[in-house]
């Protein structure tokens, strides 16, 4: 086990990993009480050596790592990795690419919707990986021995995990289904949401036009302050409390300090100034300006016996070709292609389209049926 503290032996390592075609990557970070997580550990591996970089050692200098995260001629392989990315994204200003998210591989694999990493190192290589130091402060030095070891099991066995799950890809003419996904991890959009679209997070409870721009500017008064105050969202205001701003659109201190959703003292402390000013913006719009609350067209007579049929289908289709479900089409998928021919949904495009997307069309539009024969369900043309 090697262990990096300087920048020297860390240039060293990235440069041992960049003779390699791919590269095992994994964090360990806090985010409990901040915005923006704390990084404590990033460990790698290659084919023929592993090391855990302590990006608290002092002085040490994260540039190689970064230059070999966007090197283009090395994989970087990660196991449910937007967290990973994101933090990459944060700290070093570029996205890792190309990369290899083993857990939507695995999806792609037949291993299940979303598999833990450790469930997907004992189906593949038979190891069990201690998970005990999981919630470990992460922060907090010297760390233990057992700390090292749990860390360092995040990529050792992710290397025989990359290797089976592209071999079987490969063999079954999949490769460019996960690399599609792959584009989505990979783009800046995925982790750079501006402030004044964080209002997309939260449940849409608006129902008329001027609780919407309330909505809109609270939450962007909320991303603002988090941001600024590297503090997690919940703790400048809770969702629910949006809501009821949204509802009850408070115009002084007395009005706010009343809202339940609201910490006592809430109307004095620093935030309740800034967050009435960001409601009277939102309630002095023009109303020939306020947002457009856009209603969901009423759905076709028969759509939801449609979706239950497309259900049927997706499941049979999961059987035959052992994808999990998730990854190809969900629920609301379902409904928007019974509704729709043409529906913007991720199923009735790329890959998805070949596997599941056209023949729901069929399906739905009557040029197949479904028949139950010798205990199955099976398609038939019509």
């Amino acid at each position: 086990m090697q262990i990096i503290t300087d920048t020297k032996a860390l240039a060293a390592a990235c440069a041992e990993c960049a003779k390699h075609p791919y590269c095992t990557v994994d964090t360990e970070f806090l985010r409990e009480s901040t915005f923006w997580p704390i990084l404590c550990l990033v460990q790698m591996a290659c084919p023929d050596d592993e090391w855990i970089i302590d990006v608290q050692a002092e002085g040490i200098d994260l540039a190689p790592f970064f230059e070999l995260m966007g090197n283009e001629d090395v994989v970087k392989v990660f196991h449910a990795a937007r967290q990973d990315v994101e933090i990459v994204y944060n700290l070093g200003g570029l996205i890792p690419h190309p990369i290899f998210d083993t857990q939507v591989a695995a999806m792609v694999c037949g291993y299940g919707d979303s598999i833990s990493y450790d469930q997907l190192v004992y189906k593949i290589t038979g190891h069990g990986v201690d998970k005990s130091s999981r919630f470990t402060d992460w922060s907090k030095r010297p760390l233990s021995q057992k700390q090292l070891e749990y860390a360092l099991a995040d990529v050792t066995h992710l290397r025989d995990v990359y290797l089976s799950l592209s071999a079987n890809l490969s063999e079954q003419n999949r490769t460019h289904w996960v690399s599609e996904e792959m584009e989505i991890l990979t783009s800046p959009e995925t982790y750079d949401m501006p402030p004044e679209n964080a209002w997309k997070r939260l449940k849409m409870r608006a129902r008329k036009p001027r609780e919407l721009a309330i909505l809109k500017q609270v939450a962007q008064w909320r991303e603002e302050m988090a941001r600024a105050n590297d503090v997690p969202r919940g703790r400048v205001i809770r969702d629910d409390a949006i809501y009821d701003i949204c509802s009850r659109a408070p115009s002084n201190m007395k009005q706010l300090s009343e809202l339940r959703g609201l910490s006592r003292g809430f109307d004095k402390n620093r935030y309740g100034d800034s967050l009435l000013k960001a409601i009277t913006i939102a309630k002095e719009i023009p109303d020939e300006e306020l947002p457009r609350i856009l209603r969901p067209k009423q759905a076709p007579e028969g759509c939801q016996a449609a979706t239950e049929m497309l259900k049927v289908l997706l499941k049979v289709t999961v059987e035959k070709y052992g994808v999990a479900a998730k990854i190809i089409a969900t629920v609301d998928d379902l409904e928007k292609i019974a509704a729709d021919d043409k529906a913007d949904v991720a199923a009735l495009k790329g890959w998805r389209k070949e596997l599941f997307g056209n023949t729901a069309l069929d399906l739905k539009n009557g040029r197949i049926a479904l028949g139950y024969k010798n205990r199955a369900v099976k398609l038939i043309k019509t």
